[in-house]
C-alpha cells in the first residue's frame, strides 16, 4: 500500500519532470531559432538529455503508484487523451514536425546540426534529417517502452512484447543501419520488407544493393525476398499477424508504445471500418501492380512503359509514404487513436491480415458465459474490433485486422478472452453459451 506521504513524493518528482521536459522544450526551440548566435550541439543535447531525465521521472512517478488494475483510470476525463484542447495541440505540433521534415527540412538545421558528433561516431556520416528522425523516434519507443513496462508490469506477455518492440527499433532500426554506413555498406532496414518497405524489392533498389553490397548487398535482397515471401507466410501461419505488427514492425512499436494512451480513441463503428477494406486493400494492390511494372519495364529496358512505372513509385512514395504512414499515421494519434497507419495504409498489414484470416492458426477464444459486457475489450481495441459482440456471443475473434497485442485479454475483469494458436481444425467454432432454462431451478 503506497502511503500518502509517499504519493507526495511521487508527485512532487512528477512535476519536476514536466518542469524538466519544458526546459527541454526551450532547448529544442533555440536549437532551431538561434541560428550563429549559439552552440547547436551544447543546446541541441541538453534538450534530449532533460527530455529523457524528465521523462523518465514524470513516467515512473505517474505509472509506478498506480495499481495495476487503475492504470487506466481518467482517461475519458484527461484533456490530452479525450481530444480536448491539448491533444489538438499535440496533433498539431506531431503533423507540423512531419511536415517540416519531409518538405521543409532546412527549417530544423539546428536540431540536425546538433546530432552532427552523435552521427559522426556512429555511422561515421554527416548528420541529416533521416538521422534526426530516427534518433527521436528511437527515443519516443524506449522512454514510452518505459511507460508500457510500467503500466502492464503484472502481465508477463506485455512485459516480452514490450522488450521486443524496444530490442528491434533499436538493434535493427536504428544502430545497425548506421553501422552499415560506418562500414560503407548499403543502409539497410533488417526489421521492415515488402510490402511496407515498399521499394526493396525494385528492381532500382535490388540493383543498388548488389552493386553498392556485393556479397552483402546479394544477403540483403535475399534476406528481404525471403521474409517476405517465405518467413512471413509461415510465421503468420503459427501465430498470426502480431508476429510482426505487435513484436517487430517500427510503427507497431511506436503505436504500442507512445501510442497506448491513445489506444482507445480508435473508432468503433461500421463505417470505419468499411473504409478500412475500401483503402487498405488496394494500397496492397497498388504496391503489387507497381512492383510488377518496375520489373517489366525493367526487363524490357524501359520500352514498354517509359518512365510511367517510376510515376507509380513516386505517387506512392508521396502520398502513401510520406503523407499517410507520417503526417497523418503519427500526427493524428491524439486524435484518431494510435494505429491510423496500421489499420487503413498498411500494405504489410493488408498482406499479413489476408494470411490471418484464411490459413492461420491464431485465433483470440471467448468464454461467453462468463462475459459481464463491460465493454473494456471494445474500448481498448486499437484497431476498432467490437471485441464485446464476440464475447457476448462466445465466439472466436478471427479478424484480418486484429494485431494479436492482447490487450483486450489484459483488461478483461473475467478472464473471457485468450489469445490461442491451435490447431485450424474447428477454429471457427466458440463456445458453447449456458441458456436461461440450463439454470432454472424452479420448475
Amino acid at each position: 500500500m503506497v502511503t500518502t506521504a509517499t504519493n507526495k513524493l511521487y508527485l512532487y518528482f512528477k512535476y519536476l519532470g514536466y518542469t524538466l521536459l519544458a526546459i527541454s522544450a526551450l532547448c529544442f526551440l533555440t536549437t532551431i531559432t538561434g541560428g550563429n548566435t549559439i552552440n547547436p550541439v551544447v543546446w541541441g543535447m541538453s534538450g534530449i538529455g532533460l527530455l529523457i531525465l524528465g521523462g523518465l521521472i514524470a513516467i515512473v512517478c505517474s505509472r509506478l503508484p498506480k495499481h495495476v488494475a487503475h492504470q487506466n483510470n481518467g482517461l475519458w476525463q484527461k484533456d490530452l487523451t479525450s481530444r480536448g484542447i491539448s491533444a489538438w495541440a499535440l496533433g498539431i505540433l506531431l503533423t507540423g514536425f512531419y511536415i517540416l521534415l519531409y518538405w521543409f527540412p532546412e527549417t530544423l538545421q539546428g536540431l540536425i546540426v546538433a546530432l552532427e558528433p552523435f552521427s559522426q561516431w556512429l555511422r561515421n556520416k554527416p548528420s541529416d534529417q533521416w538521422f534526426l528522425y530516427g534518433t527521436f523516434y528511437t527515443l519516443a519507443v524506449m522512454l514510452m517502452g518505459v511507460y508500457a513496462l510500467l503500466k502492464y508490469r503484472n502481465n508477463r506477455y506485455h512485459l516480452i512484447r514490450t522488450c521486443s518492440v524496444i530490442f528491434f527499433q533499436l538493434g535493427f532500426a536504428f544502430i545497425l543501419p548506421g553501422l552499415l554506413l560506418a562500414f560503407n555498406q548499403p543502409e539497410f532496414y533488417f526489421s521492415y520488407f515488402w510490402p511496407l518497405k515498399y521499394d526493396y524489392l525494385f528492381p532500382s533498389t535490388v540493383g543498388y544493393l548488389i552493386d553498392n553490397g556485393q556479397a552483402l548487398g546479394v544477403f540483403m535482397v535475399f534476406w528481404g525476398a525471403v521474409l517476405s515471401f517465405l518467413a512471413t507466410p509461415v510465421l503468420t501461419y503459427f501465430y498470426g499477424k502480431r508476429w510482426y505488427c505487435s513484436w517487430v514492425c517500427g510503427c507497431g512499436g511506436l503505436a504500442e508504445t507512445a501510442g497506448d494512451p491513445y489506444r482507445h480513441l480508435s473508432d468503433k463503428s461500421k463505417k470505419a471500418w468499411q473504409w478500412e477494406v475500401a483503402i487498405i486493400y488496394p494500397i496492397l494492390g497498388f504496391v503489387i501492380i507497381t512492383t510488377l511494372l518496375l520489373w517489366i519495364n525493367s526487363w524490357s529496358g524501359g520500352s514498354l512503359f517509359g518512365d510511367l512505372s517510376g510515376g507509380f513509385s513516386r505517387s506512392y512514395g508521396f502520398f502513401i509514404g510520406s503523407i499517410f504512414s507520417g503526417v497523418v499515421g503519427v500526427g493524428f494519434y491524439p486524435i484518431m487513436g494510435n494505429r491510423v497507419w496500421c489499420r487503413f495504409g498498411c500494405p504489410m498489414a493488408a498482406y499479413l491480415g489476408i494470411l490471418q484470416k484464411h490459413f492461420s492458426r491464431f485465433r483470440i477464444t471467448t468464454n461467453g458465459g462468463q462475459c459481464i459486457s463491460c465493454g473494456n475489450c471494445s474500448t481498448y481495441c486499437e484497431m476498432g474490433i467490437d471485441v464485446r459482440w464476440y464475447a457476448q456471443q462466445g465466439e472466436p475473434i478471427i479478424r484480418s485486422s486484429c494485431v494479436g497485442c492482447g490487450i483486450c485479454a489484459h483488461v478483461c475483469p473475467r478472464g473471457v478472452l485468450k489469445l490461442e494458436n491451435g490447431p485450424r481444425e474447428g477454429r471457427y467454432h466458440g463456445t458453447t453459451l449456458i441458456e436461461r432454462e440450463a439454470v432454472t431451478i424452479l420448475s
